[in-house]
């Protein structure tokens, strides 16, 4: 999920909590080699559609830019703030992928959210910011029915069972579905049994209108993933020891 729970997968429900993790309010961060956050980027997306994605990668000092044009309305980053949480890190690393439809709502807001740092926004002006722009409409609900893809190898965001930090392999396909209720499907997930988040539930990332069904990949189809990225997966690890997946610190 962008996931709150990926974007911190605090998800089901949980997601406008602030995470319960060691205070980073000025946490600088660092700029990623452009060639290894595009493929980090593309990562989140299936390999049939990368090639036609747009990838946008980070300047720290001045928000996203274009890096490689895209040609079937579908747009990739990394997203390294998360403005529901009143705090600015520099350990937060979500690959995702929109489709044309939330790349003109949601897509937008984390660029907006990257350049409003890069400017030198508090946590809680940011914050406050955001929410501003969604309640006068300047943001809105995607249009129409559509997707982001999150089936990258790994992520650093908050998760499940305790809503920490981690850096996880959680693939997974995020429905736009604002104004939906895990009550309204009849959903009932619980992050201390994991059976429940197999089917499909609703994640609410900070508002309504960032309300998403998520469904989990398969264990099959998450094992090939991890093993089609091996490389990626070596390369993220080199980089930075956060990103291994057998990082086991918040």
């Amino acid at each position: 999920m962008k996931t709150t729970w990926v974007r911190t997968f605090a998800a089901v429900s949980l997601a406008a909590t602030a995470p319960a993790v060691a205070a980073q309010t000025t946490a600088a961060i660092k700029q990623m080699p452009a060639e290894l956050e595009a493929r980090f980027a593309l990562s989140a997306a299936p390999p049939a559609v990368r090639g036609k994605a747009a990838v946008y990668l980070l300047d720290p000092k001045s928000g996203y830019r274009l890096s490689q044009q895209g040609s079937n309305g579908v747009a990739c980053l990394v997203e390294r703030t998360v403005w529901e949480w009143t705090e600015l890190r520099n350990d937060i690393y979500i690959p995702l992928c929109y489709d044309a439809a939330g790349t003109k709502a949601h897509l937008n807001v984390i660029m907006d959210v990257a350049a409003l740092r890069a400017k030198g926004m508090s946590a809680t002006a940011l914050k406050a910011e955001i929410e501003k722009r969604y309640r006068d409409k300047v943001y809105k609900a995607p249009a129409r029915e559509g997707l982001s893809y999150m089936v990258a190898p790994v992520m650093r965001a908050l998760g499940p069972p305790d809503m920490q930090l981690h850096t996880m392999s959680m693939p997974h396909l995020m429905f736009y579905a604002p104004y939906v209720t895990n009550d309204d499907i009849g959903a009932a997930p619980d992050l201390a049994v994991p059976s429940t988040l197999l089917m499909p539930f609703v994640d609410i990332q900070g508002n309504a209108e960032q309300s998403y069904m998520i469904q989990l990949v398969g264990e099959a189809e998450k094992a090939k993933i991890l093993a089609d990225e091996k490389t990626l997966l070596d390369d993220l690890c080199a980089y930075r020891e956060i990103l291994c997946l057998t990082h086991d610190r918040h």
